[in-house]
């Protein structure tokens, strides 16, 4: 374990199996169906990535990259588009793949923009929740694993962009 961690919170065996399961019900869901991932970059991507290899149904990918923080650490609740779909996603079904659900503010923004896109369905599945951070009524359609509001770092998750690359998650020391 990283020094300027306090403890493991997940381990690498607990993300295999959830992330088994969160493929599972997708899996289910949409048999005999195509789904587009869409990936909100850069915490997604570790995840997705397990995500996709463990899904059965036929997929494909894209990535957006959206800020709300500007140079702050509070949502401004604007979301701004950095990079955008590279594909229409008319009459598809998209779920989009978090790393972990937080306030909820820059989701919402995102999934009214992509609603707004005609989509056959929208989901989410996310890694990670914090519902008490929400300040937003996010529906998690595929969830994760519950945590406590602390901050966590690894599998994808970063602070200052370091950790993303540990195989578990952990809480970050003070």
């Amino acid at each position: 374990m990283d020094k300027k961690l306090s403890k493991i919170l997940i381990d690498k065996d607990t993300i295999d199996n959830e992330v088994s399961r969160l493929a599972g019900e997708i899996n289910r869901d949409y048999a005999g169906r195509e789904i587009l991932l869409v990936g909100l970059l850069k915490g997604c991507f570790v995840f997705m990535s397990d995500l996709m290899r463990k899904i059965t149904v036929p997929c494909s990918i894209d990535f957006m990259i959206v800020s709300s923080y500007g140079s702050g650490t509070q949502s401004s609740g604007k979301v701004n588009i950095i990079r955008d779909l590279s594909e229409d996603i008319k009459d598809k079904d998209v779920i989009i793949v978090e790393d972990i659900v937080d306030s909820g503010i820059t989701l919402d923004c995102v999934m009214d923009i992509l609603r707004s896109r005609e989509p056959r369905s929208l989901k989410l599945c996310s890694f990670l929740t914090k519902p008490s951070r929400r300040k937003r009524d996010i529906v998690i359609d595929y969830c994760g694993i519950e945590i406590e509001d602390e901050f966590v770092v690894g599998y994808g998750l970063d602070y200052a962009e370091k950790f993303r690359e540990l195989p578990y998650v952990g809480v970050l020391s003070d």
